[in-house]
């Protein structure tokens, strides 16, 4: 199992489209790349053929939703820095997720 997907995160994402018209989402898992304001806010996921897919918010370049593969998280390496997820993270609503971040 990867280190980004633990068969814990991967039981209790619900599938992809399972929170679709959901006001405020509730996020399960956050991922982000040391040393900068990127992070991945997983609020579904599932696996597509042989990747696991996500579904979220990210904030990075713009603030969007959208899908975001497992390969692609793990793929990323610059100068030995790698996405990390963030083990003390406790499932709460997107919009909690950006108050806490000073986002609202």
């Amino acid at each position: 199992m990867s280190r980004l997907l633990t068969e814990e995160l991967k039981n209790v994402l619900p599938r992809l489209r399972g929170q679709e018209g959901a006001s405020d989402p509730v996020v399960y898992a956050a991922f982000y790349f040391p040393g900068s304001d990127w992070i991945w806010f997983a609020t579904e996921g599932e696996l597509v053929g042989s990747d696991f897919t996500f579904f979220g918010y990210v904030i990075g370049f713009e603030r969007e939703w959208g899908n975001f593969s497992l390969r692609e998280l793990e793929e990323v390496n610059v100068h030995g820095l790698s996405i990390e997820r963030d083990c003390h993270f406790e499932p709460r609503p997107l919009s909690r997720c950006l108050s806490d971040l000073g986002l609202d």
